[in-house]
Parts: structure tokens; C-alpha cells; sequence
């Protein structure tokens, strides 16, 4: 059923032999274009013909009101309404541990320097619609955004072709306090929360996974507004050894197979006898399967086991794999957790399946896909705030330097930026060279000390005025 490829010893897996197709493909860029741009040109209006012809739904308004969610809330068992509430608060407090604080510090001549938080203002973020029903995508996207205090979130998701939505999926809307909910999908919902319409204000960055055309049309706006990533098909690899239990590796596999029919499955362990074991439990296993064909196709289109010589060869293949998932079954999982440098979420011993993670572990489920797990990372509280560099100089502390300004403004040949140093130096010293003059000029110009003034008795003139008024007196009063 997988494909299966046998390492010697010495030889590495190269990218060539996944053959897994990388990008988002040209044909469907195109179709997401001429979308975005007919939404951008015509707005609701084009919105509505979207949703009518893709979705088989006629709606004239998008936004979904007080009313509906109240009525999904109350149409959904209060036993999933309890799960919900546990999930919430988990994924809450791990993201809790995410925030980012502003920090500000001083240094020597009057430097000021830090780092300004700020949450983005307005997020959008897309449920998928289609072929399942995410609630837990809600929570995934949206709590993440209030926790790091984004003012307003806004969230699409397509429509029944009754042009309701999914009662499970407002339920958790609810839960996690979305601000707004529009019945509309596809890259035409994309479009709209980039550009605004009538009905749809403009958001500052998008988030969440979709289809292909949901992927094409977030390449397109990106620049316009800001996203998270560009996610792929989903994927998992396990990695194992001869201690793994068969039928866990199995199911786990079949957990991501069941997405779609374009998920990708690894295997890659270093028991020889492990793949066969996998496979029959396979087959036992997609009997029971209420999407057993669609897990099927993936596991047979998408699916490789990589047999390995020794751990290192198996965990330079995750490595080079980079998987969304990856799933550690081995004797001591903990032991290897250090030489893992690529994977978006690591799972690590028997008893924890990608499930838990998906739903009530905490971390994010918005993961990187395709191999760009070696360069991105889960989505997360940083993904919903903006950092700005604050700096404030004293004059002291331009002037200290001023010189490396000058050295490498110069040697880079920016003249401006050079002389915004020193327009402001010759400045300061012009007014304290004309300070010093009038200073001196105060000082040339000041009224006489007062022994030199015209009229004005010195001190040794005051007492012998003193004598001679009492001698004065006396004649007079002899008269």
C-alpha cells in the first residue's frame, strides 16, 4: 500500500525520492486571480455569484447574526459543549505562556532603546468548510488572537447550501469569542477579507488553513495584508523501532490519511519488520473507517516507509522530511528529542497521539506543512502582535557616536544620513559659541562695580560720613 524505500548504510534519502510537489500550483493560482481580483473590482456583488455558483448557496447577507449562533449553541449536546470549554482552556493557557512583553532600557550618555508589543487590530481568520467540519480550528485561530489582544477578529467559513453554517463550528465561535462571522469560503473569502467590501470590513492579516484555492488566493493578497502561512496538504511521520505497537503506528497514520486524498503519511524506522506489521494492520483497520476510500487513496497516492540502517539515518530522513506531525514511538523517546531540528510538532511515546494535539493538549494545530518546518513554526501569540524598535539620544549621546555614523555613512555613500548627525553637533556648538559671546558681552556691558559708580559712598566713605553727622549735630543743637 505505501511506497517503500530500503537505505543502505551510508546512504541518505534525498528529496528527489519523496517526488512530493512543493509550491502552489499554477493552474489553480490562476483560477484564485481572476477570483481575487473580480471580488476586489465588484465586491459583495461578486461575492454573492462565488458563494451561488461554488457553494450552491444564495445569500445576500454574509454577516451571520446574534440569532444563528444563539440557535446553534442551543442546537449542539451540551456534552460537546463541555468539550469545548476544556479544550479552550487548555489551548488558552498554553498560549498564555507566549505572550511577549514590552522591555525598555537605558545606557551610559542618555540612550533609551526598546521593544515595543502591539497587538494587530484587525484579524481575519478561515475555517474550512468541504469535506469536515473543523470547530477546533476556531479555537486553534481564534484564541491565540485574544489572547495577544487583537481588537476585532473576523471569521469566514463556507456555507451549507441551505446557507447555514455548521452549528458545531458557531458553537465555537462562540466559545472562543470570534467578534464576527460571514458565510462565505474559497479564495473569494480571502479576497474579501483583504481588500473589504460593503458587508465585509478589511482585515490587517489573515490566518488559517484551506484548500488549494484558499492557499493560492493567500499567496496572492500576501503583501497586501499580512498571513500566517501557506499551508499544504496535511502530513505526519512516524518514526519507530522494533518497541512500536503496529496497530498505534497505523491508526496514526490513517488519522492525517483521512484529511484528504492528498495528505502525506511517513513511516520511517529501523526494525526491518516493522512496515509488513504496519500493513496488515492497515488493512484491518480501514474496514472500520467511515472515510476508509479517501484514507486509502492517501495512504497509497502519499504514503512512504523509510527503512533505515541505524537512528542516525533515521533521524537525518526527518530532517530532510520536515514533517507537520512527527510522532516519536521508540524505547526512550526523550533521548532523541534534542537531535530533532525540523518538525512542527513532536510527539513524543506511545500513548500520545497527534489526536491529543489536534484538539486538548494546548499547542497549536495550525502548523507548517511541505518541509517548511525548516523555517517556520506553529502558528502562535507572536503571529497576532507587531514588535517596533523605540530610541531616544541625548545630545550627549549623539555626540559620543557621531563618529561611527560618519565612518560608515560615508564608506556606504549616504550623505544625508551622515549630516543629520552633524547638522545637529554644529548646531549645539554654534549656540554655545554665541551663548559665550553674550556672555562676554553681558559682562563688557555691565554697570560699573559700586565703589567705581558716580555718587555712591564706599564703605569707608559711610563711616566717616557717620562722624561727621554726629559732630554736625552737636554744633547744631549748641546753637
Amino acid at each position: 500500500m505505501m511506497r517503500r524505500i530500503v537505505l543502505q548504510r551510508g546512504q541518505r534519502l534525498a528529496e528527489q525520492d519523496l517526488a512530493r510537489s512543493g509550491g502552489v500550483d499554477a493552474e489553480v493560482l490562476g483560477v484564485a486571480s481572476r477570483i481575487v481580483e473580480d471580488v476586489r473590482a465588484r465586491g459583495d456583488e461578486a461575492l454573492a455569484e462565488y458563494t451561488a455558483s461554488l457553494d450552491n448557496a444564495t445569500i445576500d447577507r454574509f454577516l451571520v447574526t446574534a440569532e444563528e449562533i444563539e440557535a446553534a449553541v442551543a442546537a449542539v449536546e451540551p456534552e460537546f459543549l463541555d468539550a469545548l470549554t476544556s479544550a479552550a482552556g487548555a489551548i488558552e493557557d498554553f498560549h498564555r505562556r507566549q505572550v511577549t512583553q514590552s522591555w525598555f532600557t537605558t545606557q551610559e550618555g542618555g540612550v533609551f532603546l526598546g521593544q515595543k508589543v502591539t497587538p494587530i487590530r484587525r484579524v481575519g481568520i478561515y475555517v474550512p468548510g468541504g469535506r469536515a467540519k473543523y470547530p477546533s480550528s476556531v479555537l486553534m485561530n481564534a484564541i491565540p488572537a485574544m489572547v495577544a489582544g487583537v481588537d476585532e477578529v473576523a471569521m469566514v467559513v463556507p456555507p451549507a447550501a441551505d446557507g447555514t453554517v455548521n452549528p458545531y463550528t458557531l458553537a465555537a465561535a462562540a466559545e472562543a469569542g470570534v467578534d464576527e462571522i460571514y458565510k462565505v469560503g474559497g479564495a473569494q473569502a480571502i479576497a474579501a477579507l483583504a481588500y473589504g467590501t460593503r458587508q465585509i470590513p478589511r482585515v490587517d492579516k489573515i490566518v488559517g488553513p484551506g484548500n488549494a484555492y484558499v492557499t493560492a488566493a493567500k499567496k496572492l493578497v500576501m503583501g497586501d495584508v499580512g498571513i500566517d502561512m501557506l499551508a499544504g496538504p496535511s502530513e505526519v511521520l512516524v518514526l519507530a523501532d522494533e518497541t512500536a505497537v503496529p496497530a498505534f503506528v497505523a491508526i496514526d497514520l490513517m488519522a492525517q490519511a483521512e484529511h484528504d486524498p492528498r495528505a502525506a503519511t511517513y513511516l520511517v524506522t529501523t526494525d526491518e519488520t516493522l512496515p509488513d506489521l504496519v500493513e496488515e494492520a492497515l488493512e484491518a483497520l480501514l474496514g472500520d473507517s467511515p472515510r476508509g476510500e479517501i484514507t486509502a487513496r492517501s495512504l497509497t497516492d502519499n504514503g512512504v516507509v523509510v527503512v533505515c540502517p541505524d537512528v542516525v539515518a533515521a533521524l537525518d530522513t526527518v530532517d530532510l522530511i520536515a514533517p507537520e506531525h512527527l510522532e516519536v514511538q521508540v524505547a526512550d523517546p526523550f533521548d532523541v528529542l534534542g537531535s530533532i531540528r525540523n518538525a512542527g510538532a513532536i510527539f513524543l511515546g506511545q500513548w500520545t497521539p497527534e489526536s491529543v494535539g489536534d484538539y486538548v493538549a494546548g499547542p497549536n494545530h495550525v502548523l507548517p506543512t511541505g518541509g517548511t518546518a525548516r523555517f517556520s513554526s506553529p502558528l502562535s501569540v507572536d503571529d497576532f502582535v507587531k514588535k517596533s524598535s523605540v530610541l531616544s539620544y541625548s545630545f550627549e549621546a549623539l555626540e559620543m557616536d557621531a563618529d561611527v555614523v560618519s565612518r560608515i555613512a560615508s564608506r556606504e555613500g549616504l550623505w544625508a544620513h551622515e549630516r543629520a548627525v552633524s547638522l545637529r553637533i554644529e548646531a549645539v556648538a554654534e549656540f554655545v559659541a554665541e551663548d559665550d559671546e553674550l556672555e562676554e558681552l553681558e559682562a563688557a556691558f555691565a554697570e560699573p562695580a559700586a565703589e567705581n559708580r558716580p555718587g555712591t559712598a564706599s564703605e569707608t566713605d559711610v563711616e566717616v560720613l557717620d562722624e561727621t553727622d554726629e559732630g554736625f549735630d552737636e554744633e547744631e543743637g549748641g546753637s
